[in-house]
């Protein structure tokens, strides 16, 4: 199949979870046999190469500002594509849904990747909150399929839309023989220091995890790896909070991945603070490294973690996590090994790539029957309109 990805920053992964996941379905693809075509955005690969791991890469600019940026990149990413349509196209973002119906219109099935609940991102405001419900009702309308990477996110859109979504979540490496050779570097020494990895933005609490780290006993430091763009402010938050006392370390954005890998490997804990998304692949390359971590408290952490999480909803509770890590550090360990074994069991790329071209082969096939196309479209206005009829009545708490 030809197979063309849409909506995210591209390859190399440099970024977030979406980028994580196009490397490495789409590599995977390949390798299956499928011809994979990702669309990337000017400014992500300074090399500018126009193969990445057996996948095509297509660079085209994007409005460099917060609103427009994912929209205007897969705007000119789907015109680029109706020139050769490919025989399915798989959107990330169920933001990009207004680009769906060019697609389809071209008979090109659409698969769309929802995210989790960007609505809730503080950094939206109401109006960019308003978009994202819509859109997320034009996702369902307009797409021929759509994927949620976990069970909290087809809860949601069961619930909300009364709608079935295919469940694939993300995978995880293991990182059981990285070493920690480059640790010198940053001053660390394996099993001493705790580890954030996280875009600065108020949704993934990079706050409450250096606040709660301040208000902790905790000798060893914490590492913060991350930072955004357009977060000006709340990266000045964190890094004033940062400054109230010794321990904390930013190291800013870290590219290299073997250094990345070998952070995540030798921290004594990981501390999540992401409380909006799905299945998040940070959260599940800490568990891949079996370090033990600590969760902000959401339905989507405890699907991933189970037992084997400890959670905090504030600075107080997780200084109690700080504390009990470093009080007690062969429970620590133990804990980290046996999240490692749940990993082995549910989160596996090989499966997920598997998963992903099963699905796009299904709605391949189903574009050659008019009827198939049809009952897809009337399905669509039917749960769109039960979705507008719910419009009138009060929101309930997600």
């Amino acid at each position: 199949m030809r197979i063309a990805m849409f909506g995210t920053r591209g390859v190399p992964a440099r970024y977030g979870g979406f980028e994580t996941c196009v490397e490495e379905v789409g590599k995977r693809l390949v390798r299956s046999g499928h011809d994979v075509t990702v669309y990337c955005r000017e400014g992500n690969d300074e090399e500018r190469s126009t193969e990445h791991l057996g996948m095509k890469l297509v660079r085209l600019p994007a409005v460099r500002r917060k609103t427009l940026e994912t929209l205007s990149h897969t705007g000119v990413s789907v015109g680029h594509a109706l020139r050769n349509p490919p025989d399915v196209a798989v959107v990330f973002n169920a933001a990009n849904a207004p680009f769906l119906p060019p697609l389809r219109a071209r008979g090109v099935p659409v698969v769309t990747h929802v995210d989790g609940l960007e609505w809730k991102r503080a950094k939206w405001g109401k109006v960019g909150s308003r978009y994202y419900r819509a859109a997320e009702a034009a996702a369902v309308r307009w797409s021929d399929a759509l994927i949620a990477d976990s069970r909290g996110i087809q809860d949601y859109y069961a619930e909300r839309f009364g709608i079935k979504t295919e469940y694939i979540p993300y995978g995880a490496p293991v990182l059981d023989t990285v070493g920690a050779d480059t640790l010198a570097e940053h001053g660390l020494r394996a099993g001493e220091y705790h580890l954030v990895v996280a875009r600065f933005e108020p949704e993934n609490h990079v706050d409450v995890a250096v606040a709660g780290y301040h208000r902790s006993g905790a000798v060893r430091p914490l590492v913060v790896v991350g930072g955004a763009p357009y977060s000006d402010a709340y990266t000045a938050r964190v890094r004033g909070l940062a400054s109230r006392g010794p321990g904390v370390r930013l190291l800013g954005a870290v590219w290299d991945q073997r250094t990345l890998d070998q952070l995540y490997a030798n921290a004594l804990t990981y501390v999540h603070g992401h409380s909006v998304g799905g299945t998040n692949p940070s959260l599940l390359r800490a568990m891949g490294a079996a370090t033990a971590v600590s969760a902000f408290d959401v339905p989507f952490n405890r699907e991933v973690l189970g037992e084997y999480g400890a959670y905090f909803t504030d600075p107080a509770s997780l200084a109690e996590c700080f504390d009990r890590a470093e009080e007690r550090p062969q429970d620590t360990v133990d804990r980290g090994r046996g999240q490692l074994a749940e990993l082995r069991h549910n989160y596996d790329w090989d499966a997920v790539a598997r998963d992903y071209a099963e699905l796009a082969e299904r709605l391949r096939v189903s574009r050659v029957s008019p009827s198939t196309g049809r009952a897809s479209r009337l399905f669509g206005r039917e749960v769109a309109g039960r979705w507008h009829a719910r419009r009138s009545q009060p929101d309930r708490e997600e």
